[in-house]
């Protein structure tokens, strides 16, 4: 398995703190992406950041969910 580049474990690692400050565990982000029609499941999810391999419109649709319009980089 490859390892995590710098800017994969930087995208993995706002997503996560994101998520823990905002309270939302990733049980909750599915039903928050299942609200706005994106289909996922929770050890998908998990997989996606833990491998920190997503794509921009996955990030974007994590953030709409939760409700977060700006992340400091």
């Amino acid at each position: 398995m490859a390892e995590k580049t710098d800017y994969e474990a930087l995208a993995a690692n706002l997503l996560k703190a994101e998520l823990k400050r905002k309270g939302v565990t990733y049980s909750q982000l599915v039903e928050k992406l299942a609200a706005i029609g994106v289909d996922e499941k929770e050890v998908n999810i998990r997989n996606k950041l833990s491998r920190g391999k997503f794509t921009a419109a996955f990030l974007l649709q994590c953030m709409i969910a939760i409700d977060l319009r700006a992340l400091r980089l």
